[in-house]
């Protein structure tokens, strides 16, 4: 059912107030068919967890709600399951699907706030763990012609924090399903430091994937403010890759300066060691800021606007470059 006027406060994670003209959800690829059909000439915006997403203004048009539900077995082996999953689905519930079920590759992206199908379209990544490692391919409903397409993972281009739906194919899409290939023989991936250092800590010298996914919770709980009770979404900024020229350049005033590697001559410096270093880490400025225990999150402590958390992140931006020369780039979408 279409809603007019409709606050868009309860359905964004940093907790912006914002009105949509139409307002409706979809449990379904025919209710969604419906709705574009009947609204056709108004702007679109579909929302999932509404996790990475900035509000800047009122939205004058159309916003419709992912509820498209469900989890299912595709196929399965000795060795993998493939599992179709409803793009509505809230992404951390899934993976504790996965893990209740021992089904392994998605423990190291424990407790990332937002849908599925938000998950596919910016590759979301955490701890060594991409989701294009585990994705097989998704349905989506072309908004232009109301027809059903299947994406492979080629298909989606992955890259670091982007796929075909953030730029060639934005905003002609609507992602409904999206399908896993999943282990069931076991081998975690411990490689990142932190979860290594947590499971020490834990006493846990052989760990399964509930407790790779427990120790990933613990760290991300240590560092990350709740969305419930501090308005954010998450990583506001990519980590930036660089050539590994100006990378060394940077170490001649910062020799303890992290980088990883990221391809023949280039190298993933963290974006938030630079915002860090650029004294915005625990920044305060009234009723929002930059977190305190990591300098990624942009927050709002209660009543801010978009635009002050955009005006925050353009002066983050100017610093930054006139610092060290690197141009950072903003993970969340900006309407």
């Amino acid at each position: 059912m279409i809603k007019q006027n409709i606050s868009l406060k309860p359905y964004n994670t940093f907790g912006i107030e914002a009105v949509a003209k139409l307002f409706a959800a979809f449990s379904s690829t025919e209710e969604l068919c419906e709705l574009l059909f009947t609204y056709p000439e108004e702007e679109l915006l579909i929302l999932g967890g509404g996790s990475n997403i900035l509000l800047t203004q009122d939205y004058d048009g159309l916003v419709l709600k992912n509820e498209i539900m469900g989890m299912e077995v595709l196929t399965e082996d000795e060795n993998e399951v493939l599992i179709r999953v409803g793009a509505g689905e809230n992404w951390h519930q899934f993976v504790l699907y996965c893990i209740d079920n021992n089904f392994a590759g998605v423990e190291n992206l424990s407790l990332i706030p937002g849908s599925v199908g938000a998950s596919p379209m910016q590759n979301i990544g955490a701890y060594g763990v991409e989701v294009k490692d585990v994705f097989d391919h998704l349905e989506a409903l072309h908004i232009g012609d109301g027809m059903m397409h299947q994406f492979s993972k080629a298909e989606c281009h992955f890259g670091y924090r982007e796929s075909v739906f953030k730029n060639i194919h934005k905003g002609e899409y609507v992602i409904s399903h999206v399908c896993f290939r999943l282990k069931k023989n076991v081998m975690v991936n411990t490689s990142y430091g932190a979860i290594e250092t947590e499971l020490v800590t834990q006493g846990i010298t052989t760990p399964t994937i509930r407790d790779v996914s427990n120790a990933v919770i613990a760290i991300r709980q240590s560092k990350l403010p709740d969305p419930k009770l501090i308005g954010n979404a998450g990583s506001f900024f990519k980590n930036p890759v660089i050539p590994s020229t100006l990378f060394e350049n940077i170490k001649i005033n910062h020799a303890d300066a992290p980088a990883y590697p990221a391809g023949d001559g280039f190298v993933k410096i963290p974006a938030g060691w630079l915002i860090e270093q650029a004294e915005w880490k625990g920044k305060t400025l009234g009723n929002y800021g930059v977190h305190k225990n990591q300098a990624l999150v942009l927050v709002n402590y209660g009543g801010a606007t978009g635009k002050q958390l955009w005006d925050l992140s353009t002066a983050i931006k100017k610093d930054v470059f006139s610092k060290f020369g690197i141009e950072l780039e903003r993970e969340v979408n900006v309407i």
